[in-house]
């Protein structure tokens, strides 16, 4: 049985109201809805599972997983190569600050929650950091079960990418929630296939949303901030 307490935590650290400013980036999405490409609950739960499938989504759930392991293990040499991969893995200037910025608010915010930092642990936080990497060194330094984890930040970030939707396609609320309804067995398969990830196993086929990315620096009205 998951210990109560971590699952607590957890869901704290997903709220909505924690300070990481989640809701202010998109992750190209402004970008194909403001280019007619994603118009529909079909075409947002299509981009949204292709980024499950192959895209950011699904690497940060790697990632994730592998960084909740290696503070597990004790593991400082894996948990520092897979922050600098993860940091080398953002396609465009917008997305790099987004998880650079998120992952210092939410550090800062996990304080709350106080517990000892091995040295090698306490000098790789220290440093610039992608989201991914702060949220499952986190949750491997407070023992929260790495399933719930990643199922948790991975529901977090759909629900972000629907928020979007819902305000700028415009969706109604109860076509957002089917969407989200529909990508649960997508969220389930990533969740079992992260918890076992190595770094070899970290790749991605992500054009649309990388280029949506790339060109959203340069889009004439921005709601969000990538």
């Amino acid at each position: 049985m998951a210990d109560p307490g971590g699952l607590v935590r957890l869901f704290s650290w997903l709220s909505p109201a924690f300070p990481i400013g989640g809701f202010a980036y998109s992750q190209g999405l402004e970008t194909a809805i403001a280019e007619n490409r994603v118009k529909s609950a079909e075409q947002l739960s299509g981009w949204i599972a292709g980024n499950l499938h192959s895209g950011a989504l699904r690497t940060d759930a790697y990632f994730l997983a592998i960084a909740a392991r290696a503070v597990g293990n004790g593991e400082a040499q894996t948990l520092a190569a897979a922050n600098q991969f993860c940091l080398a893995l953002q396609v465009s200037a917008d997305r790099d600050k987004e998880t650079r910025e998120q992952a210092r608010s939410f550090l800062d915010a996990a304080a709350a929650w106080p517990a000892d930092h091995p040295l090698w642990l306490a000098e790789i936080l220290a440093g610039p950091l992608a989201l991914p990497i702060a949220f499952g060194a986190m949750a491997g330094l407070h023992a929260v079960p790495l399933e719930a984890t990643i199922t948790g930040f991975a529901n977090a970030a759909i629900t972000q990418q629907i928020s979007v939707g819902i305000r700028l396609i415009p969706l109604g609320q109860s076509a957002g929630l089917a969407v989200q309804a529909a990508l649960e067995p997508a969220i389930l398969a990533l969740a079992a296939d992260a918890g076992v990830a190595t770094l070899n196993d970290v790749s991605g086929l992500s054009y649309g949303t990388d280029i949506a990315s790339l060109r959203h620096e340069d889009l004439g009205v921005r709601i969000f901030r990538s």
